[in-house]
């Protein structure tokens, strides 16, 4: 890949020099291609890509390429790069992250990398957050790729297989992230070789970087199949927690979100369910259901967390305050929920398929992104995905005032002084957009606002359907919106007629966010492309980030707060409090992040296993080659397990390997008991693996065996992952009593993973033999019965 830095972490007025150089070079050109009629400019595309296949360095034509995408763009939809659209390319092109202020064209931008990658022939991934930016730049930043030629696909959950494989064919394909990283675990679940869509990665451009590899990257995807709920045992447990009492029955840390029964709470678990030990291996569904009724009891509160609707649980997105349409937790939390409200349960969703985002996102041999807000959190960028963050510089001067946060006592005084400024704005006509971080806030605020009698649009989970046209119409005249902190992202907010005169648009953020990225993100929906504009948070110490994770601290700055009539903190230092507190919970979940993801990197060792057997098995040339592995690894396994030389003689158990081997040998064998060394053992069952190699070679070729027992064995390949998951969840769950133990519980899960790991791929390698011997002797038997010897 080519960069133009020596450091992956270095950047500054240098490096910028250095694109500045390569930006010249491209507008040296300008006049070159203006000139060409369009179809010289399209035999461009086939120029690169022969300079490209004779060995070529992709930076020897990125001036040319560049240039050349700018005039398509010019001439098909009338938009002209910028210089510093210019740059931004560039960064993406080699793999790294755009920072770009709002309204500075980041679509516009993602036209320049996309079509210099995609002139290598493995394929582009363009990434948006929903559908609709997915469609929209298909349409728009298309026109330009297939103007010069290249194959432009669009990826959408609604599209079949044929569809599918078309727009992954196509050089550059666009889609949202989620629906790219379901596609690779559907792939691993086909049981057709040509049921497979996507072809190996090459390059991805994800706009809103941070929000898909970061915000998002908490929840895994997951792809679940419906089991009957456990509806007694997922009642009771839930009845049994509601008597429950914090700190009493169960601790619950709200800052790493993380729920435990106490011992008292044991004791009532087990006189509930009449057990004697909750700890027992046979008790650890049990104390599966009841850890997931804790955890719905605490963690997930209504009207924050999720919603009720049409006689549902519909989940709700943090970070965006959508609903998560079609989404369900998990290994029954979801029921866990569904039985604190008193509804009826659903079927349980039993994970089949998962991976993080972020080691979905990994398997891009080059990845890069745009993003308005990513330079606090660079380290993650740079540790987890091996990307820096560039700041571009914005192509008019960014003159929106950022006015100091402003601190109450209490939320009551908050909301009375954001209500006053939303009326004093509204009767000059200076547009407002009041932003909020739960559908619980945004109504609440909604109160104050009908108080004072404000005309307002509220935008929450609850009306998410007109988002993108309320979000639109918020920089209009005398318009106040209320929304959720992240609604409309992606959508520009164009100011009314008359509206810069007043100020330009003013955004209130009424409580920080965990993510400094969000407020900033909150902040740039005013002052776009050198607009005028005003910001301001206005904030209480009784909002929950300060409650959560500060709340000694504001304890002890309560002592020494002076505040005015209206209740308005005066003392300076209260900033560097809130400041402090966003910047501890920054760390803290980064911390949660690389916790999940270096759990998930035990299982993907797994995956990975477990996905490279089925595409083996998928091809059918492959198959037999895939069984006589099996039959060494299952060999191999079996004697060094019962009798290893580094074992006590009188601790080798002959019985279990002929107990193993025989369930698929040919003939049965019978070990010489008084063997001392492991290699006379070896030697004991050679003939008889000798013969069964030989038999299984004979099938290499024969298509009725194929046919039959591909499906077979991807089956039990299924069977055993699935429960492979489960079992990996409930570990994942006890590891952390072992903490008390003065064990290290991640280094616990890692050794426990891969003794569970290797104990139930040994099971599947017997079965696998068993079952495809078993099949080749009936095969043969017919065979014989069919063409009697005459």
């Amino acid at each position: 890949m080519f960069s133009i830095f020596k450091h992956k972490e270095k950047t500054g007025k240098r490096e910028l020099r250095q694109y500045y150089q390569i930006v010249e070079k491209i507008n040296q050109l300008e006049n070159k291609y203006s000139s060409m009629p369009d179809d010289e400019l399209r035999k461009m595309t086939g120029r690169f890509k022969e300079l490209l296949a004779n060995g070529a360095p992709l930076s020897s034509i990125i001036p040319d390429a560049f240039a050349v995408v700018r005039e398509a763009s010019r001439r098909v939809i009338g938009m002209r790069h910028y210089d510093v659209q210019l740059i931004g390319g560039l960064v993406l092109a080699e793999g790294n992250i755009a920072e770009m202020a709002t309204g500075e064209g980041k679509t516009l931008v993602a036209s320049l990398p996309s079509y210099v990658r995609a002139l290598e022939g493995k394929g582009v991934h363009v990434i948006t957050v929903n559908d609709y930016l997915a469609k929209r730049d298909f349409e728009l930043i298309g026109q330009i790729h297939q103007f010069l030629g290249l194959t432009v696909g669009l990826n959408l959950p609604s599209m079949d297989t044929g569809q599918k494989k078309k727009a992954y064919q196509a050089d550059i394909t666009y889609g949202i992230g989620t629906e790219f990283g379901f596609d690779y675990l559907r792939d691993n679940m086909v049981y057709q070789l040509e049921d497979k869509v996507q072809r190996p990665y090459h390059f991805a451009i994800i706009d809103e970087v941070d929000s898909v590899l970061i915000d998002e990257a908490k929840t895994p995807l997951i792809i679940a199949g419906k089991t009957p709920p456990r509806e007694e045992l997922i009642r009771t447990a839930a009845a049994l927690v509601k008597t429950f009492q914090k700190d009493k029955d169960y601790e619950y840390d709200p800052e790493t979100k993380a729920a435990s029964l106490t011992e008292q709470g044991i004791d009532k678990t087990e006189a509930a369910f009449g057990i004697d030990n909750l700890y027992d291996v046979e008790n650890q569904v049990l104390f599966h259901y009841v850890i997931q009724a804790v955890r719905a009891k605490v963690m997930f509160q209504r009207d924050v967390d999720y919603i009720v609707k049409d006689g549902q649980i519909k989940l709700i997105d943090m970070f965006t305050g959508r609903i998560l349409e079609g989404r369900a937790l998990s290994d029954g939390l979801h029921q866990a929920i569904e039985a604190k409200e008193g509804m009826p349960l659903t079927d349980e969703n039993k994970v089949q398929a998962h991976i993080t985002i972020q080691n979905y996102f990994r398997m891009y041999p080059i990845l890069s992104g745009m993003t308005g807000t990513a330079k606090t959190q660079e380290k993650e960028f740079l540790e987890v995905y091996n990307m820096r963050v560039v700041q571009i510089p914005t192509n008019r001067p960014v003159i929106r005032i950022d006015h100091p946060d402003i601190v109450f006592e209490t939320r009551e005084a908050k909301y009375e002084y954001v209500a006053q400024e939303a009326k004093r704005c509204q009767t000059k006509g200076q547009p407002v957009l009041i932003g909020t971080t739960s559908i619980l806030q945004s109504e609440e605020l909604a109160k104050y606002l009908d108080k004072h009698h404000i005309g307002y649009q509220l935008l929450n989970a609850k009306n998410a359907e007109q988002e993108a046209e309320l979000i639109a119409r918020a920089g209009q005249k005398g318009q106040v919106t209320v929304a959720t902190n992240m609604a409309g992202r992606g959508t520009d907010i164009k100011l009314g007629e008359g509206v810069a005169e007043l100020g330009g648009l003013y955004v209130i953020g009424t409580e920080k966010h965990e993510s400094r990225r969000i407020d900033l993100q909150l902040r740039g929906r005013s002052g776009r492309q050198g607009d005028p504009g005003e910001s301001r948070f206005i904030l209480s110490l009784e909002d929950e980030m300060l409650q959560r994770f500060a709340a000694e601290d504001v304890e002890k700055f309560i002592k020494k707060m002076v505040t005015d009539e209206k209740r308005q903190i005066l003392n300076k230092e209260v900033r560097e409090l809130v400041g402090r507190t966003q910047q501890i919970v920054e760390g803290l979940q980064f911390t949660i992040r690389q916790y999940n993801l270096q759990l998930d990197n035990v299982i993907n060792e797994h995956r990975n296993l477990i996905y490279a057997l089925r595409d083996r098995v998928l091809q059918k040339e492959s198959l037999v080659g895939a069984l006589l592995k099996m039959l060494s690894d299952t060999i191999e396994f079996a004697v060094r397990e019962h009798c290893a030389d580094e074992m006590d003689r009188a601790e080798w158990r002959f019985d279990e390997i002929e107990h193993t081997l025989n369930a698929f040998f040919l003939e049965n064998i019978a070990l010489d008991r008084s063997a001392s060394k492991t290699k006379q053992i070896f030697d004991q069952v050679e003939s008889g693996r000798l013969q069964l190699q030989n038999w299984i070679q004979s099938f290499e070729r024969d298509e009725e065996f194929l046919n039959i027992s591909q499906p077979v064995i991807l089956r039990l390949i299924d069977d055993m992952w699935t429960n492979h998951l489960t079992q990996m969840t409930y570990l994942k769950e006890g590891i952390g009593l072992r903490s008390y133990q003065g064990e290290d519980p991640m280094q616990v899960y890692q050794q426990e993973g891969i003794k569970l790991f290797a104990k139930n791929l040994q099971r599947l390698r017997r079965q696998i033999l068993e079952e495809s011997v078993s099949l080749m002797k009936t095969l043969r038997n017919e065979g014989q019965k069919a063409n009697p010897v005459q």
